[in-house]
């Protein structure tokens, strides 16, 4: 039992040692400002189905753009019936910037998707790395 507690004690600092070995920062020095935006359903749901699935295809196609230009880094729609319908986090430098973009969405020109727009930060690491993903 002492063993394991003295390994459990000394574990966070050799692993904070190896980090500052590699010149790594702390995930909490690498703290940074997002947009998240709550997609909500718009004022203008009433398309007929052909014309939502063009909508839906632009929407998919916009979102991928804007991911492969390294400005959305999350993107996703719940799984429910509600109000709220999906969410997107943006790697941008302001709010003004985020509703640029939120314009060309299809879903967002036509009022089937509204939306909110929050600052929120995360540690700039794993999804969250600035600049744009390679392509597969």
């Amino acid at each position: 039992m002492k063993r394991l507690l003295l390994f459990l004690f000394l574990l966070p600092m050799f692993l904070l040692a190896q980090q500052k070995s590699k010149g790594e920062k702390k995930p909490e020095a690498q703290i940074r400002q997002y947009f998240f935006v709550m997609l909500t359903a718009g004022n203008n749901r009433s398309q007929d189905s052909a014309s939502a699935a063009k909508i839906q295809e632009g929407h998919m196609a916009n979102i991928k753009r804007l991911y492969y230009e390294g400005k959305l880094k999350v993107a996703g729609p719940f799984g429910d019936e509600g109000k709220w319908i999906g969410i997107f986090i943006f790697d941008c430098a302001s709010k003004e910037e985020v509703e640029k973009l939120l314009v060309t969405d299809p879903a967002v020109k036509s009022g089937r998707l509204a939306y909110e727009i929050h600052p929120w930060w995360t540690s700039a690491v794993d999804s969250f790395v600035p600049g744009v993903p390679k392509k597969r």
